[in-house]
């Protein structure tokens, strides 16, 4: 179904961009390598992550507050290095590949070295340098992934790669659960097995993902925000190619000309919504907090509660992916957020019954597979490819630093107020910014200034 057509799309297209333009709407080579390194790091990143709650807490005995500085390092850190591995990848011209690399095997080194910290210091020093590995790939491998399909399916390659990707996050929890249960020093083992499954995810990394220059997307002009009108069917003479036209210094990848990419109207909108959002958006580690103290989930099946929000990411996120490219991406942003309200009203009732959890794992998963690839799939639609790395990037770190906060201040919140309060201050603040954010978002005609999403 998504095997590739052979031919390249522009005679300049290069190794990551031959396959941009595919018969029958195909997904492209480089997005199935890079979905299979993203589905190996999972398993090794989401074994770690789904016993790092307990450990914290429950074996470290840390506070919510000291949990959440540690979890906010965790998912918002990676914000302080996304600017630089963007500019980095966008600046050497083809560096995607390696920037990236860099990126999964500084967070492979972390893995082991777990094994030797038992406090709070050396713990967060560990995983900021996790997360430091985290934002110095991120924005390359979106932006190979966007580079490698053509506007009109880049929300299906983006909905392809996060469902290997959480094919992953799947995998990994379960793994952690086995090894728990069969060994006697169950953390360490998981730590150790982690480590050995992040680098195999190199291995495939440096082996099977195209490392030279991206290529033009079919049908969208380097340094342009806007689509060409596709070129009629029948016979005509090939022109001699024009030579590119040299960048000008707007489109020349640098930290500011990424920066004045927040000029454009159209990427501020999303970039200031996906900035607010995630001031309300907890992390998944207090969701399944939450969980087992609302449900007293004993600890030994902790590690089993992201399986449901991994189960329902992995099969809607194709078909959200979808449906984004046809109803619009940014609609689908916002709904996204909507199941996320409704997960957090479903915590704060009274409700205990058998259906809760999986309820309430479903609408995360479906949260995500709503907003994570659909978001890039919208922004990669305003940002030229010169700067497609570190533009991707730009928003990228927007959204990581609001996490990053969010984390902070629910872990503080339930220390001082306890977690039913703590969450309904997030449920209020997320109603009221997805309510901004659906009139923000608003389709309006298409402009001389560029197109709607």
């Amino acid at each position: 179904m998504y095997a590739a057509d052979s031919r390249a799309s522009t005679p300049t297209a290069s190794v990551a961009g031959t396959a941009t333009r595919r018969v029958g709407g195909g997904i492209a080579p480089t997005v199935l390598a890079l979905g299979t390194v993203s589905l190996i790091t999972d398993v090794s990143s989401e074994m770690v992550t789904a016993v790092l709650p307990l450990y914290l807490v429950t074996g470290l005995g840390l506070s919510p507050l000291g949990f959440g500085l540690l979890d906010g390092v965790y998912n918002g850190f990676s914000a302080l290095v996304r600017l630089a591995g963007g500019h980095l990848a966008d600046r050497g011209g083809g560096r995607h590949k390696w920037v990236a690399g860099l990126g999964y095997g500084i967070s492979a080194a972390c893995k082991p070295l777990l094994l030797l910290a038992h406090t709070l210091t050396p713990i967060g020093l560990i995983l900021a340098a996790d997360r430091t590995g985290k934002g110095l790939r991120t924005a390359p491998r979106d932006a190979l992934i966007s580079l490698s399909a053509t506007p009109e399916t880049r929300g299906r390659a983006f909905g392809v790669h996060r469902a290997m990707d959480t094919a992953g996050a799947l995998l990994g929890p379960l793994a952690a659960f086995l090894i728990l249960r069969a060994t006697v020093d169950g953390y360490d083992a998981v730590f150790t097995v982690s480590f050995c499954v992040a680098v195999l995810g190199v291995v495939v990394l440096v082996l099977f993902v195209p490392g030279g220059p991206t290529g033009r997307p079919a049908r969208e002009p380097s340094g342009s925000t806007r689509s060409q009108a596709p070129v009629p069917d029948g016979p005509a003479p090939a022109p001699a190619p024009a030579p590119a036209p040299a960048p000008s210094p707007s489109q020349r990848p640098t930290l500011r000309a990424a920066l004045a990419l927040l000029t454009h109207r159209d990427l501020r909108r999303i970039t200031l919504c996906a900035l607010l959002l995630g001031l309300a958006t907890i992390s998944d580690s207090f969701i399944y907090l939450l969980l087992q103290h609302r449900l007293g989930v004993p600890d030994r099946w902790f590690a089993l509660l992201p399986l449901g929000t991994a189960s329902a990411f992995l099969l809607l996120a194709l078909p959200l992916g979808r449906l984004a490219d046809r109803i619009g991406r940014r609609r689908v942003f916002v709904a996204g957020h909507g199941a996320l309200l409704v997960a957090y009203a479903l915590l704060l009732t009274s409700w205990h019954g058998p259906a809760l959890p999986y309820a309430v794992l479903l609408l995360h998963g479906g949260f995500y597979a709503a907003t994570d690839g659909v978001l890039m799939a919208a922004a990669s639609e305003n940002v030229p490819e010169r700067l497609r790395s570190s533009g991707l990037a730009v928003v990228q770190t927007g959204q990581a630093l609001a996490r990053f906060v969010c984390s902070l201040g629910f872990g503080a919140a339930w220390t001082l107020w306890g977690d039913r309060t703590a969450l309904l201050t997030a449920t209020v603040a997320l109603a009221a910014c997805a309510t901004f954010s659906a009139l923000a978002l608003r389709p309006v005609p298409a402009t001389k200034e560029g197109l709607t999403t």
